[in-house]
């Protein structure tokens, strides 16, 4: 919520203790400093409710309005955002240093897919035993996978080697 926080620390009507106050109608005009009683009286006569905006402002700001019509446009408004993000996970797609040309075009392809739903990819050549230390095999491999996909994505991160394993992640490349 932008203005105004959740109802637990917003200050309404009565709660409202200060002697003097700005107050601003429900339509952005300034009524002008006066008591918070007076303030509070002018909010009762319209049937709305006297918020407190701006309690560090001197003096504070307080705004006539209805405050539920307000929390549930609010409300609204975060569902409404929350709609339209795109949620980008992460796929792994895990190769091995000992890999045949074709298999590594069946991932390729997969990967692919993940690339055009705009998901990134995690690409992943495991070592067992012996086979880390020729880890430029790993790397070879990365660079041919990446080569087949330079198409639809760029690389995030190059291959890096994580213990037993080297790392590559690729990302969608932007329309």
């Amino acid at each position: 919520m932008d203005v105004i926080g959740t109802k637990k620390d917003t200050l309404l009507n009565e709660d409202i203790r200060f002697s003097e106050v700005r107050v601003i109608s429900d339509s952005g005009e300034q009524l002008g400093i006066m008591s918070s009683r007076e303030a509070l009286r002018i909010a009762d006569e319209r049937e709305e409710d006297l918020v407190l905006i701006a309690p560090e402002a001197k003096p504070p700001v307080c705004k006539i309005m209805d405050y539920g019509k307000f929390l549930y446009a609010q409300t609204k408004k975060s569902k409404e955002a929350r709609k339209k993000q795109k949620v980008i996970n992460v796929k792994e797609i895990r190769l091995s240093a000992t890999i045949e040309e074709h298999d590594i075009n069946i991932k390729a392809n997969r990967a692919r897919k993940f690339l055009l739903d705009e998901n990134k990819v995690k690409v992943t050549v495991r070592f067992r035993g012996r086979e880390a230390d020729y880890s430029y095999i790993g790397k070879k491999i990365l660079e041919n996978f990446c080569s087949k996909l330079e198409d639809v994505c760029i690389v995030e991160r190059h291959p890096k080697q994580e213990g037993r394993n080297m790392i590559m992640i690729l990302a969608p490349k932007k329309a």
